[in-house]
């Protein structure tokens, strides 16, 4: 399993004991963060998807979290077994979460 750190939006695998974190749930939309985006932080903040991943860090960390999964651009999309492993695993990982926000793109503040 692969961490999205919420502080400095670097990339750590986890074999085994993953640390708490939280989950994005989410939908996709136009201009996503993948996982090759990561690499390049200065690219990534150009993204229409970057606020989603920005927000969702931001509050993670502000709720104690060190670590969050967003599916997006924690796993690697172009490996045909990472994403067979990811699709097998991802409800254990929502499970095993220790909070899962939800980011509803069209729902308006009131």
């Amino acid at each position: 399993m692969r961490l999205l750190h919420s502080k400095d939006l670097t990339l750590k695998e986890f074999v085994a004991n993953p640390p708490p974190y939280a989950i994005l749930s989410h939908t996709w939309e136009d201009d996503e963060v993948l996982f090759a985006d990561i690499a390049n932080l200065e690219h990534t903040r150009t993204k229409a998807g970057f606020t989603k991943v920005q927000q969702a860090c931001r509050t993670a960390a502000e709720d104690g979290f060190e670590w969050i999964w967003i599916d997006t651009c924690c796993i690697d999309k172009s490996s045909s077994a990472e994403l067979s492993e990811a699709l097998n695993s991802m409800f254990q990982w929502y499970e095993a979460s220790e909070v899962c926000y939800a980011y509803i793109s069209d729902m308006l503040p009131d």
